[in-house]
């Protein structure tokens, strides 16, 4: 693994390298949002975090709680070994567009049954994210919609030179 260090987390954190494979779904009482184009597009308190090693969180909140005029179907899927077929969505806001912003599994294998229904948001191709006050940092590369927070501390794949690890 190169220029592999893993980080050793303060008090409070949390290290995506003690996260589990296969990654861990659990609920969040956190206040999650999401903003595009000025507005407010989800807010929840009830979203579930996924838990993977090497990965900052992904929070999927209910689609109850995210604005029901958003969101419209995008090209493309993508497979996870775990959690099964993902598809993507766009994010619409009057005449702003974020192309497959989000993505959800429609049919999630068992272990992740919890998150159906839920869209998960890739901080880099909206506004912003927040956990609580605090505003989610994205996490690096194209592939992962990882949310970092000052709680987790890495490294974290998905930048360059970590396809390896």
């Amino acid at each position: 693994m190169s220029n592999f260090r893993r980080i050793e987390p303060g008090l409070g954190q949390e290290s995506v390298w003690d996260y589990p494979r296969p990654p861990r779904v659990e609920l969040s009482t956190a206040l999650i949002r999401v903003e595009f184009a000025g507005a407010l597009i989800a807010s929840s308190t009830s979203a579930y975090r996924v838990l993977e090693t090497s990965q900052p969180p992904a929070y999927y909140l209910p689609l109850s709680d995210i604005s029901a005029d958003v969101l419209r179907p995008a090209e493309g899927q993508s497979f996870c070994e775990w959690k099964g077929v993902a598809r993507y969505l766009d994010i619409v806001v009057g005449t702003a567009l974020s192309p497959s912003a989000a993505w959800y599994y429609p049919s999630p294998s068992p272990a992740f049954e919890a998150i159906a229904d839920h869209v998960a948001f890739y901080p880099r191709r909206v506004d912003n994210c927040w956990v609580n006050e605090e505003r989610v940092e994205q996490n690096d590369g194209d592939f992962y919609g990882g949310w970092i927070t000052s709680g987790v501390v890495g490294p974290f794949k998905g930048g360059a030179g970590t396809s390896d690890w």
